[in-house]
Order: C-alpha cells, then sequence, then structure tokens
C-alpha cells in the first residue's frame, strides 16, 4: 500500500492573525527605536557642547581672556552697529568665530582671518570683481562670503533638522549673556555715520553696559574667568537653541513689537508677548498667530552662528527654556530665551565645561519683573540679585546668589 502525505499551508485567518501580531511588535517596538534614535542624538548634541566649553577654556588659556562676543574689525566709514557693511564686520562677530581654530577648524580660520578672493556663487573676485574680501570679512548677513555660509558640525545639534535657506551656516550653540536684554546696552551702539574710528563710548553707554552685561561673556567687553565671582561651576557660559524651521514657531521666529517703546514694555514686563491678547495662538501655543507681525524670514532664530546679535548667537536667563521670542527687533531689545529639540527643556553649557540639562520647569521667578538696567530706567537697580529666580541666579556671574537648589 503507498501512502500519501498531504502538505497543509496556513489558512486566511492564521495568516491574518500572524500579520496583526508582527504589527503589534512592530507598533510597540517604533517607539522604542525612535526612543533610542533620540537618546544618541541628545548624547551627540552634548559631546557637542563639550566640545565648545573645551574650545572656550582652551582660548582662555592661550590668550587669557574669553574670545569677545561683538568682535571684528570696523568699516572704512563708521557706521551704526546694526548696520551692514562689506569691508568691514563692524563689530558684530560671535564667539563662535573666535573658537574656530580650538573646534579643528583652522582652516576655515585662515580663510577668515586673511584676505579672501572668493564668492560663495563662484563668481569672480570678492566684493567686486577686482577687490577681495578684507580680514575677518563683511558683516555676517553677507552670503557671498563662503565662511559664513559654512555649516560647522560642531556648532549643530543632530535632534535639530533645520538646514539650507534663508539661513546661512546654522548653530544650536550660543553665549549666555546674562538676565538683562534691555537694547543691547553694550557700549558701541549709535554711532553716527562718518564719526571717528575707533568707536567711542560714552558715559550714559558705559554705565548702561555696566548695569546690564551681567552674564558669563559681557558683549563688546574682554572678560576672564576671574571676572565670574560667582563661581564657574554656578554660571551659565553658553546655551542651547533650536534653529527656526519656517513655522511660526515662538522659540524660532521673533515677534517684532512696534515702535522704539516697544523696547521699554519688554523691559519693564519680559512676559509682555505672552499676556498680549492675540499674539500666540490659544489653539497652538507654540505657534504666533495668524497675523502676529514677526521678523523676516532671514531672522530667525540661529541663522547666522557668525552674527553676535541675540536672535542668532546669543540667550538670556530671563524667560525659562522653550519660552518665546519677543522684543522689538532682532537688533535692538530681544528676550532670547535657550531652546530645543529635545523633549522637556534644553542643555547648557557651565563656565567650568559641564554639560546640564535644565528642564522648562526650573525656578525662574517673577518673569514679569523688570530687567536690571541702569538707575532710574528700571525697577532692579545695578548689583541686585536676579529677580528671575535659581534660573536668572545661574545666567549672572557676579551677583553674590549662593545656588542652593540641585538642578
Amino acid at each position: 500500500m503507498r501512502m500519501t502525505c498531504l502538505k497543509r499551508g496556513f489558512t486566511l485567518v492564521e495568516l491574518l492573525v500572524v500579520i496583526a501580531i508582527i504589527g503589534v511588535l512592530v507598533g510597540l517596538l517604533l517607539p522604542a527605536v525612535q526612543a533610542a534614535r533620540e537618546a544618541a542624538r541628545r548624547m551627540s548634541c552634548s559631546n557637542n557642547f563639550k566640545q565648545i566649553g573645551l574650545a572656550i577654556h582652551n582660548y582662555h588659556a592661550a590668550y587669557d581672556q574669553l574670545p569677545t562676543h561683538g568682535a571684528g574689525t570696523h568699516p572704512r566709514i563708521a557706521t551704526d552697529i546694526f548696520n551692514n557693511a562689506s569691508r568691514g564686520t563692524n563689530h558684530r562677530l560671535s564667539i563662535l568665530v573666535g573658537i574656530l581654530p580650538f573646534v579643528e577648524q583652522q582652516a576655515l580660520w585662515e580663510k577668515i582671518s586673511n584676505r579672501l578672493n572668493e564668492r560663495s556663487d563662484g563668481t569672480p573676485g570678492g566684493i567686486t570683481p577686482t577687490e577681495a574680501w578684507y580680514a575677518m570679512g563683511p558683516t555676517p548677513q553677507e552670503i557671498q562670503y563662503p565662511p559664513w555660509v559654512t555649516e560647522i558640525p560642531t556648532y549643530r545639534c543632530p535632534s535639530d533638522p533645520g538646514v539650507g535657506l534663508p539661513a546661512l551656516g546654522r548653530t544650536n550653540y550660543v553665549a549666555a549673556l546674562g538676565d538683562s536684554a534691555y537694547i543691547g546696552r553694550d557700549g558701541s551702539l549709535n554711532i553716527a555715520a562718518g564719526a571717528p574710528m575707533p568707536y567711542r563710548e560714552t558715559q550714559a553707554l558705559a554705565l548702561a553696559a555696566r548695569a546690564k552685561n551681567r552674564g558669563f561673556f559681557k558683549v563688546h567687553d574682554k572678560s576672564r574667568f576671574q571676572d565670574t565671582l560667582d563661581g564657574l561651576s554656578n554660571t551659565i557660559a553658553a546655551a542651547e537653541i533650536a534653529t527656526d524651521l519656517g513655522d511660526r514657531d515662538i522659540r524660532t521666529m521673533p515677534y517684532a513689537g512696534p515702535g522704539a517703546t516697544f523696547s521699554i514694555s519688554v523691559r519693564d514686563n519680559p512676559s509682555i508677548c505672552q499676556l498680549t491678547p492675540g499674539l500666540i495662538d490659544s489653539a497652538r501655543p507654540r505657534f504666533w498667530a495668524a497675523g502676529t507681525p514677526t521678523a523676516s524670514d532671514i531672522q530667525g532664530r540661529g541663522f547666522r552662528w557668525a552674527e553676535y546679535f541675540p536672535s542668532f548667537g546669543g540667550a538670556y536667563m530671563i524667560l525659562p527654556p522653550n519660552r518665546e521670542l519677543c522684543g522689538r527687533s532682532v537688533t535692538t531689545t530681544m528676550l532670547a530665551p535657550p531652546s530645543s529639540r529635545h523633549q522637556g527643556g534644553c542643555h547648557v553649557l557651565m563656565g567650568d565645561g559641564a554639560v546640564k540639562f535644565i528642564t522648562d520647569s526650573i525656578e525662574a521667578g517673577n518673569s514679569r519683573a523688570a530687567n536690571v538696567t541702569e538707575v532710574g530706567m528700571g525697577i532692579s537697580a545695578p548689583g541686585s540679585q536676579s529677580p528671575y529666580g535659581l534660573w536668572g541666579a545661574l545666567g549672572t556671574r557676579a551677583s553674590s546668589e549662593t545656588i542652593k537648589a540641585d538642578f
């Protein structure tokens, strides 16, 4: 007798059950994979920040001072600090330019520190077909100056997807400037065209700068580690920011307030944008409402790593992380809190080189309190402790504030 062996396959029901099980497993696994990827990106982001911290320390060891925030050259004809120039940087270079040789970007530094006969569009020449770019380059908005459009991996956080125009070279790491943002009082503003060079400080601006520049970096002024009387481990030196994606995010596209008096409104109440009805979309509180006036498309957060203006290259410890960019314009008073694409907070670099993750819920005092400014202009007098709680205390270098809480 010959026996036959019948081959039995899967039934349709069994196949569907198997597919369903696989789908469930994939659904359970995918969030874990995404979380693991974000953890890796966050670690890489932290490592980049540590490299920047090491570069700042190496710079200080080499030159006995910190890199100047607002460095560079004078144009041929003196002009207001916020005006663009082709034949000088108008003292608008960020700390990230000065530390280039210390983040393994010596070749790029050589291009910047020497005359350069090269253009981004490949056409002959520099400023003109017959005139090369001057040493240290033009002001940082110049798209035809190749170094300013160069993306530097160390200056980018892998969690941030921002890329390409209208930005030039992006950055996710900026200088910490303290807890007072009023009109960028830095001692070099409002110099009339044709004024003698170098720029001259008026007594009023010098007093304003001393009152306002309370952070680790003093704009347009020399700083050393010894100036940080509160301790390097208790003072934020730099902060992380998210770059703009063109989606009207309140963290990355600044609100442009109406008129010069809005600078005073921001000074006296940093929460003015949040409290003004209709500016922020009530249904989507992470975005500006339709019709809210914002800065131009080329002025998004982090769009120029070489630029010292707060929207591009600075952060204030006034509003807690991931709050709104609120001010008169990107070149004057601008509340520029740190931000990130990480969940729940952002990285900061402490003066001693440590990188810490600060949550959005950090104790930040009274966010409606006025900035510390020169006598007679704000509620808080020069030398006062920060009105912005632990967050503001971490942002000031010499206010005799004791950090007791674990952050």
